[in-house]
This record gives structure tokens, sequence and C-alpha cells, in this order.
């Protein structure tokens, strides 16, 4: 079933979709995000407040044209000094890119071949941050297993572009819900900087045996080499968390006293740029007309 486009209060519009026992509302002009995501009447992703239009306070955003942090906004590019925007919240570094700060036009009415439970999202960068023209793309695709978030972004200069990918979903928590998640290593660094080193994640801290969320202390770190899947437990649901395979990192974010937490898929470490030539941090640099996608997918199940 297929619902009409609707105001959310005075917030942006939100577009919706449902299909079984998933429902989904996704705010366009936020810059993309999802506004709410329902199983069964109950929320996965954090809804988006009534009248809010603040995307931070959104169930789940998109990171283009690059995920996590940029040390102090700067690199250097193929003999080119660059120098991004600084959003003074998060000074003196650059954060996830421009595409969740700006609107993603609905593109599904003029996609033939969409299915009733999608949404089809594009976004075309502006010159006011990053220095290369690009275009990104976002898929929603209800199923009966659950929601598939699909994201893609293509160079369209003439130039080679260095990119990257992410996606930022927050999830209820309540006291007795646990986060699974296996990773051997994790970068580490002091909060809101840029992580300097990798150490075992036993040494920092281990989701691996799925410990309640709101019993950890505080935690912004990105784990590598996880395997793709992280369950979120209940006493009476699971839900399973799914990345494609070259989302090889999970950044978590969990501070203490809030009732929601982040599991964040992304395709490079942190300050992936500026990382030494040799290292295999994710970044991705595209050709022109190259592109570079990921997705996300979340399911239900009562226990």
């Amino acid at each position: 079933m297929t619902q009409p486009e609707r105001p959310l209060s005075d917030a942006s519009p939100v577009i919706e979709r449902s299909l079984g026992d998933w429902r989904l509302a996704v705010a366009p002009d936020l810059g993309g995000a999802v506004a709410r995501l329902t199983w069964r009447g109950r929320d996965v992703l954090r809804p988006l407040p009534t009248g809010a239009r603040d995307v931070l306070a959104a169930g789940c955003f998109p990171l283009t044209p690059y995920a996590n942090r940029i040390a102090l906004g700067r690199f250097d590019w193929r003999g080119r000094k660059i120098q991004l925007p600084v959003l003074p919240q998060f000074a003196p570094h650059a954060l996830h890119g421009d595409g969740w700060r700006s609107a993603w036009p609905d593109e599904s009415a003029s996609d033939a071949g969409g299915a009733a439970g999608s949404i089809i999202l594009s976004h075309r960068s502006d010159d006011s941050g990053w220095p290369w023209p690009y275009e990104a793309r976002q898929t929603f695709e209800l199923s009966d297993d659950g929601l598939c978030i699909g994201l893609a972004v293509t160079n369209i200069g003439d130039e080679d572009m260095p990119a990257g990918l992410g996606l930022h979903p927050y999830f209820p928590i309540t006291p007795q819900t646990r986060l699974e998640l296996d990773a051997p290593s994790v970068w580490v660094g002091e909060p809101g900087a840029i992580p300097q080193a990798v150490r075992r994640a036993a040494d920092v801290y281990d989701w691996a045996d799925g410990p309640t969320v709101m019993g950890a202390p505080f935690v912004d770190h990105c784990y590598v080499g996880w395997s793709g899947s992280a369950r979120l437990i209940e006493p009476d649901r699971i839900v399973t968390i799914t990345a494609s395979p070259n989302a090889r990192w999970a950044h978590v974010f969990a501070p203490p006293g809030q009732d929601f937490c982040c599991v964040e898929p992304v395709t490079h470490r942190p300050d992936a740029i500026n990382a030494p030539a040799d290292e295999d941090s994710g970044l991705a640099v595209l050709a022109a007309g190259q592109t570079v996608s990921m997705s996300l997918s979340m399911s239900a199940v009562a226990v």
C-alpha cells in the first residue's frame, strides 16, 4: 500500500510508504532523512519529533561525499590544498560532508521501475562545500523483511574525486537493550577529535558479547573489520543491521544518559583522506562518471 505525501506538523513534508508490518516516512527537504520507521507499530529508528527542523533529530541520514571527520577540514589533493567549511558545533573539524545538510528531491515518480514500497531521492552538490561536483542517489526499499537503504555517489566532473559514504541511523534503546557487534579493532582518540591509533576492541570497549548499551561508557568510536552485521537485542524483539561488504567500518555512538545509540556503517575510516598513501583506508577515488555505492538493511523479529 502506498500512502501520499503529507506534512509532519510544521516540519518538512514527508513521503510515506507501508508494506506488511513496516511503515516508513522520509523527509526529502530535511537532508533526505528518515523521519520514522516502525515495525508492528513500534519504532525501529528514532522518530523525528513533531515540528523538528534539525536533521540531527531524525532517524537516519546520508553521509556524502565522505563520512566522519576530516581533520581541521583540510587536506592536500594532487598538489591542491583544500579547505572545507567547518560547522561551529563541530569545530575544528569538518564532519559528514554536505548531503545531510541539503535537500534531496523526490525522484520516485520519474522512475518507471519503482516499486510500491520504494522511495528514490537525489541530491546534486553545489559549489558551497565539496570542491568537486557530484550527484547522489538514495533509495528506500520496503519488503516483508524490512527496509534496505541504498546510497550512491557519482562523480559528474572532469577530474578524479575522492569519495566515501555512510549512513547514520539512530536506534531507540531502553535499559534492557543490548548491542551485539563483532569487530576485532577500533580507532581511538579524544571525544570529538580525530582518532589517532587502532587498538584491540577488548582494550577499549567490546560489543561482541552483547552488553547493554546504557551500561556502556561514552562510546564514539569507529570499529574496524566488523562482520557487516549487528543486532540490537531487546526482551521481546531483535533488530538486525546488515551492511554491504564495502562498508567495512562501523562507527558506534552511544552517549550515556540518552535513549538512542547509533551504529553507522561507513566505507572508510575517519579522516581517510589524510591517511598515509599505502594504508587501506577505504577512501575511493572516482574518475569522471564513476560511482561508489553502499547499502544498509534493517530487519526485526519477535522473541
